[in-house]
């Protein structure tokens, strides 16, 4: 069996991440090839997709979300994702087992004795209104029935889990601050969530591991299980196994790959990239070590901004108050990689200024 070392990988990675050359593709389409962005920070998907497009225009996105074709929810690991509303519709069921117990992981003593199926018919009731409320907003008008758990939890369970949910514009929208507001899906896109199978197959499963493969693979059963949060994927992994390729890695890890997904070069130049806080270009993998060192594994982990020089991450960056980009290397740069590095910063703070500012800062090691 072929081994792929973490320079393959990580090839493979841009390439299916849209990284490794910008792509001529529509908004809506790149968010679905995508799987969606993790997007808890409202603004990141911007970056994020001004990094995979080309010629990106924000307002495309923002668009999209009141035209209602895309939506803000909670779905892979518990946290919010900027996805296409087809496939919230799609894979919320299937990932609804999963929300429950993350939020009990946090507040099981809390909601110890509530009645879940009764608190989500209860939190249905109040949002079929289709009013647009905040968490504590929602669990405020339970609290009177269940006053125990607080509203904390009872929003948590109710928002991140019982009930699928839509952050409502403006939300997300571009150069935009404004509170979440949630709304029902069915509510929102005008349908209900689609049931889970009633054969006891799995189709969505099978639909998750193709379509994750397309977009990070080839990669382990634990690096998919490490995106979606879903445990129970083994049979839809197995189901679909005939339909695809195995390889190695450095560590003897089976890595699976749908056969003519692009697998370029190791030695295929990698141009510097700047990554949003959370991109699941890093967090959508078990073994990271494909894009970034053990050393600074945790960086997208807390939130931190990520430029990548030779596809792996070699600095952090920020914005400062006078729309400067600031980029504070991890190593030292080679005299071409600064050039590089602050060639593209001058265009991000182009883009994020509205181009009012090229200014980049790269400080020294």
């Amino acid at each position: 069996m072929t081994v792929l070392d973490a320079r393959a990988l990580g090839r493979a990675t841009l390439a299916r991440q849209l990284l490794l050359d910008r792509a001529d593709l529509p908004v809506l389409d790149a968010v679905s090839h995508l799987g969606g962005l993790q997007a808890q920070e409202p603004q990141e998907p911007f970056v994020g997709l001004w990094s995979r497009l080309r010629a990106f225009d924000p307002t495309a996105l923002s668009d999209l979300l009141v035209q209602r074709h895309v939506v803000r929810t909670h779905l892979m690991r518990r946290t919010v994702h900027l996805v296409t509303s087809e496939d919230a519709l799609a894979w919320r069921a299937r990932h609804g087992a999963m929300l429950r117990q993350r939020v009990l992981g946090v507040y099981r003593r809390e909601l110890d004795g509530v009645d879940l199926d009764e608190l989500a018919a209860a939190g249905r009731a109040v949002m079929a209104d289709e009013e647009p409320r905040s968490m504590t907003e929602l669990a405020r008008a339970l609290a009177g029935r269940w006053p125990a758990p607080g509203p904390r939890a009872l929003g948590e369970m109710l928002i991140a889990a019982l009930l699928p949910v839509a952050q409502a514009p403006p939300r997300g929208l571009w150069r935009t601050k404004a509170g979440v507001r949630n709304v029902l899906l069915s509510s929102w896109l005008g349908r209900e969530i689609d049931p889970p199978s009633p054969d006891g197959s799995d189709p969505v499963g099978q639909a998750l591991v193709r379509r994750y493969l397309a977009a990070y693979g080839p990669a382990a059963s634990a690096d998919l299980r490490a995106w979606c949060g879903l445990a129970g994927l083994p049979a839809a992994v197995a189901a679909v196994r005939e339909e695809l390729v195995s390889f190695r890695d450095e560590r003897g890890r089976e890595l699976l790959d749908l056969p003519d997904a692009p697998r370029p070069d190791p030695d295929t130049p990698a141009p510097v990239r700047f990554l949003p806080a959370f991109d699941n270009a890093i967090l959508g993998y078990d073994d990271r070590s494909r894009i970034v060192d053990d050393a600074h594994r945790g960086l997208s982990v807390a939130g931190e901004r990520v430029v990548l020089v030779d596809g792996r991450v070699a600095a952090t960056w920020t914005v400062g108050d006078d729309d400067t980009v600031l980029v504070t290397p991890l190593r030292r740069l080679s005299g071409a990689d600064r050039t590089a590095v602050a060639e593209q910063g001058r265009e991000l703070a182009s883009f994020l200024s509205d181009h009012e500012s090229d200014r980049v800062r790269v400080t020294r090691t």
